[in-house]
């Protein structure tokens, strides 16, 4: 492979991408739509629900029913078997009932505090919008299995808790609380709402916001709000996907490697299963707390993965307010009015007692108003492109059925549903395929550089005085604002497309997509992740990674994923070697003089690995956070290069005194901590006192997984610190499939329970400590065959 490539032309919005004919995708979209209409009198509608749940190794639970409403019954019921207080957690929190039952004071799950998460939130519920999205037919509303799988699943939960009683429930984090019972379908709606809208919401912003509040005693316009930004600066976003076509695969055959990074803690942690209808339907995977059908996953003939899309899925206004009325704004000249919702929170005192708070939100044309930069002259505002998208589900579930990847790309044209991520997958023909189909605004970067407002940050804020800067439409958009399939990123190989969260430029280093509007976020500079991702799929190919022959296996992509490479290292320790050789002693920011000799004997032994016993991780990312607080890469000694995209910038000037500075803050912070130089990254790092390799993704960390030493030892709750949530490494699989069906191997890293007094609470951990995966049981024999296999039916 080589570095520098001639782009993909295309030209802007317009790229035909047809992989069947017309008449096979109109047969195709009228399948999907035909399979996923509710009949007029299903057995489900009755309440005849049957469900058998099998658990074999691990917990995971392989859930067969005869219909969608069966299934979800099944679903719902072994999930509340093991995280029931996690969900009751999430309803409590979409209700808007946090601050009644835990006071205003607290933080919810999403690091608001409960007074701003429940004014948010009953906001939400009062402004009907997820109602009215349930009133619409299919594709645009749920389809009538859709409709049953929630059901089903909501009906399964409450099952349980009534089964065994909130009295006596085993995780001691919920066990008898009052904010404990049974929930509806609308709570899982509303959670599946708060999910697509993660990347397009400001909550705190739109919780606190007040007329004027931020009003500047200066005739100077404010800058515009932090929030502005894109998912690419957001701090925790993050996942890896690979998809290897049959010319990388050694035996010619398709393989998947997905790695979603989320928090270990929370609605945002995986659940593992499989769910079958016998002749309909046949996935396995995980799916994220509160959602009832996989997210990531597999058949028999299909495997896809998500990663966070970098695109703008949300476009920032700046409203003209009309002079001595901060509600009220010119939009073409007229006078529009705020819509100023006031919402009474029920809030718990210390002692007990309950009272109502009334807080107001504020919304404009294009969504919510949000508290910076409102003065009297100027708000900001955010419009959503999945403000109305609650057809995710429908996505998802059509893509549980699809073997192939016209089937894939159908049920994505059809629904449209994918919110902020970009999907990744393989077929069995060997096939890899990515694309970023998810709700992006259609702003061109004629409309962008139209409308941009002359604030600090010009590349982020469009005016919102003039109905022309409106996001445009697509003809084949179901909604209006946003990009249609047809404009959509696409690149189809049979060598391989991978993403680490970079934009879609380079998904393959040999074939760059170019020619994508801004909002896409389709810059060829890729961030160390992003690198080391592309140089290790390259490496393993040349077989020049002591992995083997040239070519991936099964065996040969898990081993990739857990050699814990580490891209800063391999490009620059030898350049701090060389500094701290020829600097033993270095004047650290408090002007003491620190002696750098054993810390740099330490870093020239290390293996430059992130392997919990790799002595000397911790040295090199202290000293990298070190460098990075400088401000300033001026201690770097090669820029970037766009012929050279996967190894620049580099290099360390070891004469430059930021660098040498950073290195005594290194050395003096680990000591600080009563760390040894020499101190390996499971020292550090441990969740409920198993230690973990892996490390930070911005050091160029493959294996994403960041935590303290004391992560997990509370269980599976928030801790007081919510800042200090284990993230990375969530739910691994490795798939390939072969002509006698999928070969999977899995590891869920926190286990599939949340409750520490579970069997599986860190069950899965410890393997992921000794870099062990779990044999996926897929097949009917290799279910029956599982050693301790255990099985439940349920009947409604």
């Amino acid at each position: 492979m080589t570095e520098n490539r001639e782009p993909n032309k295309r030209q802007p919005f317009h790229r035909v991408r047809r992989s069947a004919s017309t008449a096979l995708a109109l047969g195709l979209a009228a399948g999907l739509l035909t399979a996923l209409t509710p009949a007029p009198a299903q057995a489900a509608d009755r309440g005849g629900w049957t469900a058998k749940v099998r658990r074999t190794e691990f917990g995971v639970p392989h859930v067969v029913a005869q219909d969608f409403g069966g299934l979800g019954y099944g679903y719902g019921y072994a999930f509340a078997e093991d995280n029931l207080c996690q969900l009751a957690d999430q309803v409590v929190t979409v209700r808007g009932e946090r601050s009644r039952w835990f006071g205003p004071d607290g933080r919810s799950v999403d690091r608001l505090g409960n007074l701003e998460s429940d004014t948010y939130q009953l906001s939400v519920l009062r402004s009907g919008t997820v109602r009215r999205l349930l009133a619409r037919p299919a594709p645009l509303g749920p389809t009538g299995e859709v409709r049953q799988l929630v059901d089903g699943y909501v009906a399964g939960y409450n099952r349980y808790l009534r089964d065994t009683g909130a009295d006596r429930l085993p995780d001691p984090s919920c066990r008898g609380k009052g904010w404990v019972g049974p929930i509806t379908a609308d709570d899982l709606w509303n959670i599946l709402y708060d999910v697509n809208t993660l990347a397009g919401t400001a909550k705190r912003s739109t919780a606190t916001a007040v007329p004027g509040g931020a009003a500047v005693a200066t005739a100077a316009a404010p800058s515009p709000p932090s929030w502005v930004r894109r998912a690419a600066d957001s701090p925790g976003t993050g996942s890896n996907a690979w998809a290897i076509g049959r010319d990388a695969g050694r035996d010619g055959n398709g393989l998947l490697l997905a790695n979603p990074h989320l928090e270990w803690v929370g609605a945002e942690r995986f659940y593992q299963a499989q769910l079958t209808i016998p002749g309909v339907l046949d996935v396995a995977g995980a799916g994220l707390y509160g959602l009832p059908f996989i997210q990531i996953g597999h058949t028999r003939g299909l495997a896809w993965t998500h990663t966070t899309s970098y695109a703008d899925h949300l476009t920032a206004y700046r409203l003209s307010l009309v002079p001595g009325d901060p509600t009220a704004y010119v939009v073409d000249g007229r006078t529009e009015r705020m819509v100023a919702e006031t919402v009474p929170v029920t809030v718990r005192a210390a002692d007990g007692t309950l009272s109502t708070v009334d807080r107001t939100v504020y919304r404009s044309r294009h969504g919510h108003v949000l508290a910076e930069g409102w003065t009297g002259e100027y708000a900001y505002t955010l419009r959503d492109a999945n403000a109305d998208n609650l057809r995710s589900l429908n996505e998802w579930v059509a893509m549980g059925r699809s073997q192939n990847l016209d089937q894939l790309r159908q049920a994505q044209r059809t629904y449209q549903g994918a919110p902020w991520v970009y999907t990744t997958a393989v077929d069995s023909s060997g096939t890899a395929y990515f694309t970023d189909s998810s709700a992006v605004p259609r702003v061109s970067d004629e409309l962008r550089a139209r409308c941009l407002v002359p604030d600090s940050l010009t590349d982020s804020v469009l005016d919102g005085s003039t109905t022309a800067c409106d996001p445009g439409g697509d003809p084949d958009a179901l909604v209006p604002g946003v990009f249609g399939p047809g404009d959509h990123p696409e690149l189809t190989r049979t060598d391989y497309v991978a993403n680490a969260n970079n934009g879609p430029y380079l998904t393959n280093a040999d074939a760059p997509i170019a020619g994508l509007p801004a909002v896409y976020n389709g810059g060829p500079e890729l961030a160390s992740r992003p690198q080391l991702s592309l140089r290790m799929i390259a490496d393993r190919r040349a077989g020049t990674d002591g992995l083997g022959a040239p070519g991936f296996t099964l065996a040969s992509l898990q081993a990739a994923m857990f050699g814990n490479r580490v891209q800063s290292a391999e490009l620059d320790r030898d350049d701090a070697v060389a500094l701290c050789r020829a600097h033993p002693v270095i004047t650290a920011s408090d002007g003491s003089g620190v002696d750098v000799r054993a810390a740099c004997d330490a870093l020239a032994a290390w293996n430059t690995r992130a392997d919990a016993d790799s002595r000397g991780t911790v040295l090199w990312l202290e000293y990298r956070d070190a460098l990075a607080g400088t401000g300033t890469t001026a201690w770097q000694t090669v820029p970037y290069d766009p012929a050279r995209p996967l190894t620049t910038p580099r290099g360390i000037a070891a004469d430059h005194p930021d660098a040498q500075r950073a290195f005594a803050d290194a050395v003096r912070g680990l000591a600080a901590r009563g760390l040894p130089v020499d101190a390996p990254i499971g020292l550090v790092q441990r969740w409920a006192g198993v230690p973990l390799h892996g490390c930070a993704g911005q050091h160029g960390c493959f294996n994403v997984l960041t935590a303290r030493a004391d992560s997990g030892s509370g269980g599976g709750t928030y801790p007081a610190d919510v800042l200090s949530v284990p993230h990375g490494a969530s739910f691994l699989m490795a798939t390939e499939l072969t002509d006698r069906g999928p070969r999977t191997r899995t590891l869920l890293t926190y286990g599939q329970s949340a409750d520490p007094t579970s069997p599986h609470f860190t069950d899965q951990t410890r393997r992921y400590a000794r870099k062990q995966w779990v044999t996926e049981r897929f097949t009917e024999a290799e279910i029956r065959s599982a050693p301790g296999l255990t099985v439940t039916v349920l009947r409604r």
